[in-house]
C-alpha cells in the first residue's frame, strides 16, 4: 500500500461486513452492546479504536482487518476511547501494537481489574471471557493529555483529543481529516440509547466537553458515537441539551 488512492482502491468495506465512512476510514456495530469499533488506514499503518468487550471479538476484529486490507496487514496503532469493559477487553489480541488512551486510564485500568471484570459480568458477558481478558488486560503505552496527532502516513495525520471529564474520567476521541471529517466520540455520544452516566462520569463537566467536541469536528462531520448509528452535529446539540437538562449544568 503505498499511497491512499490505492488504500481506497482495496478496502472493501461492505463485503467485510463493515460500514464505510470514507474511503479510508470504516467502523463496525460488535453485536451484544452495539459497541462501534472503528478503523482508519493509511500507508502502511491501520489505526483500530476500540477493541471490542473480550478476546474473541479482538480476535475477530484483528481476522477483519486482515480480510480487509491482506495478509500480510496488520493493525498498527490502537486507540482506546475510555475504560470500559465493551471497548477495551479485546486489546490483548493484538500483540506488539502501540495503544494509546487518554492521560490516567493506563492507572484504571492497571488498578481496576476486579472492577472491570465485575462490571462485564454484570452486563452478561461469561465469567470465563471476562476473567481470560482482564488477567491479561494492555493499558496504553502512550497517555493524551490534550492533543497528540498520528502520522499514520502519506500525510494522513489524525487527531487525538482528551475532552474528559465526562462519560468517564478519560474521554479520547479520534479526529479523522477528509470530506467530510470523521469524529469517532467514544461514548461522550450515544445514539442507540440515551448517555450512560455511571458512577465513573462527570456530568457537570459532560456539555462543556460536547462543546469542544463539536469545535473540533465542525458543522459538516460525521459523529460517530460509542453505541448507535452515525450522527450529525444538531444531534450532538440535542444530547447536550437532555444533558444540560438532566445534570442543571449549561
Amino acid at each position: 500500500m503505498e499511497g491512499h488512492s490505492e488504500v481506497r482502491a482495496v478496502v472493501d468495506w461492505k463485503t467485510a461486513g463493515w460500514e464505510e465512512l470514507a474511503p479510508h476510514v470504516g467502523r463496525i456495530r460488535l453485536p451484544g452492546w452495539d459497541a462501534t469499533t472503528g478503523l482508519v488506514v493509511g500507508s502502511g499503518a491501520a489505526l483500530l479504536i476500540d477493541t471490542g468487550s473480550s478476546l474473541r471479538e479482538g480476535a475477530r476484529l484483528r481476522a477483519d482487518v486482515r480480510r480487509l486490507l491482506g495478509a500480510h496487514a496488520r493493525v498498527t496503532h490502537i486507540v482506546l476511547t475510555h475504560p470500559h469493559f465493551d471497548h477495551v477487553l479485546g486489546t490483548a489480541a493484538f500483540a506488539g501494537v502501540e495503544t494509546y488512551g487518554a492521560v490516567g486510564v493506563d492507572t484504571v485500568l492497571a488498578r481496576g481489574r476486579d472492577a472491570l471484570y465485575e462490571d462485564a459480568v454484570r452486563h452478561g458477558l461469561p465469567a470465563d471471557e471476562a476473567a481470560g481478558a482482564t488477567d491479561v488486560l494492555v493499558t496504553p503505552r502512550h497517555r493524551v493529555s490534550g492533543e497528540w496527532t498520528l502520522d499514520l502516513g502519506d500525510g494522513l495525520q489524525v487527531l487525538l483529543a482528551n475532552l474528559g471529564p465526562a462519560h468517564t474520567a478519560h474521554d479520547l476521541v479520534v479526529l479523522v481529516p477528509g470530506n467530510p471529517v470523521t469524529v469517532f466520540c467514544g461514548d461522550l455520544v450515544e445514539e442507540s440509547g440515551e448517555p450512560q452516566a455511571g458512577p465513573d462520569a462527570a456530568p457537570g463537566h459532560w456539555p462543556a466537553a460536547l462543546d469542544r467536541l463539536l469545535a473540533l469536528g465542525g458543522e459538516d462531520a460525521l459523529y460517530v458515537p460509542g453505541h448507535g448509528s452515525v450522527v450529525n452535529a444538531a444531534f450532538v446539540r440535542a444530547q447536550r441539551a437532555t444533558l444540560v437538562a438532566r445534570s442543571g449544568v449549561s
